[in-house]
This record gives structure tokens, sequence and C-alpha cells, in this order.
């Protein structure tokens, strides 16, 4: 295991935590040295998930900065929002590279990241330290960089869909409608009645109308990208499966443009990206293609009649929304080959 990057994991019973493992697992540049829950310290971690028998054989480790340091090179820190506002800044000054999977550290205007997430947010230097991580458009700040904030799940399939065609003045954004839908590992693993089984089950709802905390993120994106303020709609809904987003989006057309020029414009845009997939004109993604995996997919359909144009972009939620991602940051971060430790086919059916 000599020379190898040595991480640790905080958050690790929750499930972008435990994905992380299974990923890193098969890392070839990656020692797992820690794996950390508030929680369930002292805990071995098969006791909460058995599937991980014989693969991670020790006890969870308890949150503590110092110790931490003295065992890692780099944390991923996979924890609700709120505690990694604490933490990270502990993490940083220890001398630690850091990839936050919370919500935290993703709005660079504090008083925003108050409204949309009510809590305290961190202190404005570590906003402003945090390179926002979507591989795919901003991954060239993320080369030997100390700290990286992952996007959102909603944000990555939703921004992987829009940004070329919002780039390139194809679409207004002013016309932006955003429909989403997740599985429910998006939930967490936590216990609470809107993901009780009896209400899931057999069941699709939409929740957190024009006030999901995913909002901002996204249009600070887009807004980045189009040098105007963009504001979308964006609805989130709930769908009786374990894993997966679809993010589908309406958007009226600057002109006339068929099915084959989005294909070649996106195809064009993410040149040598290897995880975003453009299907072909007139085939849209579903979920299941991209179950287990690192890709997101995107297809679409022009309407000439009405002018708009549909986006279809599919994610694997805990993967290329959460850990999967993550790893690919942390491949930028250092130097290496992003698909490094992530070539992981879809698992189908």
């Amino acid at each position: 295991m000599a020379g190898k990057l040595r991480a640790a994991i905080v958050g690790s019973t929750g499930y972008g935590g435990v994905e992380l493992i299974r990923l890193l697992q098969n890392h070839p540049d990656i020692e797992i040295t820690s794996v950390i829950s508030s929680s369930s310290a002292g805990e071995p971690i098969e006791q909460g998930f058995p599937h991980l028998t014989g693969i991670v054989e020790r006890k969870l480790d308890g949150v503590d900065p110092a110790e931490i340091a003295g065992r890692a090179d780099v944390v991923f820190t996979a924890t609700p929002s709120g505690v990694s506002a604490r933490l990270v800044p502990q993490l940083l000054e220890a001398g630690l590279k850091v990839v936050d999977l919370s919500g935290d550290f993703r709005l660079k205007d504090g008083a925003e990241y108050e409204q949309w997430y009510k809590h305290t947010a961190p202190p404005a230097e570590y906003l402003e330290q945090a390179v926002y991580g979507l591989c795919e458009v901003y991954g060239e700040r993320a080369a030997g960089v100390d700290f990286i904030s992952n996007p959102g799940c909603y944000p990555t399939a939703t921004l992987l869909g829009l940004i070329p065609a919002v780039e390139a003045g194809w679409i207004k954004p002013e016309s932006i409608i955003i429909d989403a839908k997740s599985g429910i590992s998006g939930a967490g693993r936590g216990v609470n009645l809107g993901v009780h089984y009896a209400e899931v089950n057999e069941n699709f709802k939409a929740y957190k109308v024009n006030k999901h905390q995913h909002i901002p993120e996204i249009e600070q994106v887009l807004t980045d990208i189009s040098g105007e303020k963009v504001t979308v709609t964006f609805t989130t809904h709930l769908v009786p499966m374990t894993r997966g987003i679809m993010s589908t989006m309406y958007a009226g057309m600057n002109g006339t443009y068929s099915e084959q020029d989005f294909v070649e414009l996106y195809r064009k845009y993410y040149a040598g990206r290897s995880f975003v997939r453009v299907r072909e004109a007139g085939v849209l993604p579903a979920t299941k293609e991209v179950s287990g995996s690192n890709y997101c997919d995107i297809g679409f359909s022009a309407d000439a009649r009405t002018g708009r144009v549909t986006i279809v972009s599919v994610i694997d939620n805990i993967v290329k929304g959460a850990a999967g991602q993550a790893i690919q940051n942390l491949n930028l971060m250092m130097g290496w080959e992003e698909t490094r430790g992530l070539g992981y086919t879809p698992v189908y059916p």
C-alpha cells in the first residue's frame, strides 16, 4: 500500500459514504485508512452494512480533525448540510485536502445559503476557496487545489443537460422549466414518514415545489455560463425506485434546430469527457441505463411546432450525483486521469 493516497470518509454510514467505500476499493492510487461516523463510532462497519463483511474489516472512528490528519491525506465529507460548514475549515487548517459532498460550500453567497439551507453559513473565505466541482464544465479549476465542493445530484443531471445549449445561445434562459425525478436513496438513510414504504410504494409525488435548496445552485451556474441573471422553474418528484435521477428540461429555442443539431453540439462540447454520453437523435435515455455507474446520458426532442426543445438527462444519484463525481474530482485535483478507478459498466437490468 506504500505510496498510495490515504483517504478518510466522514459520514461513512450514509448512502454516499458507503458508495465511496465501494468505489474506492477499486481505485489503484487510494487506500481507505479511516471510515468515520459520529453516530456509530466504535462499531464494526459491517454491523450496519453486512454487505461490507470481509471487505472493510474495521471499526468506525469518531470525528476528530487532529486524529484524521494523522491517518489521511484527503477527506471526503459526506455529511448532512450544516455539519461540513463547521468541520471542513478544521480539516483544511490541519493540512488535509477535502472533497465535500454536502451542500455547505456550493453557494458563494452566504446569505443565500442561509435562506435556502436554514443553517449558519460557513466563513466567507472558505466559500470563496471552494472550487465548484462540476467536472465536465469546471474540471480545469480542480487541478492542484485543496478544496472542492461536490455538486448536488439534481444540479449535476440538470446542468450537464443544459449548459452546452445555454452557452451556445440556442435556448432562451428565461424560458427554462426543469421537471426532475429522483429515487428514494436521494433522501438519505434516515427514517422519516416521507420515505416510509407504505407512503412511497405505488405512489408518485412532487415535493419542495419552488423551494428546493438546489434551485440557487442551478441558477448560480447558469448565470455564470450565460453572463446574465438566470432564474428557473424547478420541480422535484419522488419516484418509488432506489437509484436514479431523470431531469427533463423544456426551453424555447433561439432559432430552428433539429435533434441532430443538438446531438452534434453536445458531442463537440463533451468531446474527450468519458462520463457524458450523448444519445443518437430521437433516442432518449432511461435511469436504468446508468445505474451503478458514473455516466450521465443525455437525449433530445426538438419540436418545430412549439419552437421548444426537450432535453432528458439521467444519472445514478449516488454515483455521478455524489460519490463517483467526488472521486472524479479527486482525480482531477491530483492530476490523475479523471476516469481512474471509475470504469464501472452500468448494472443492468
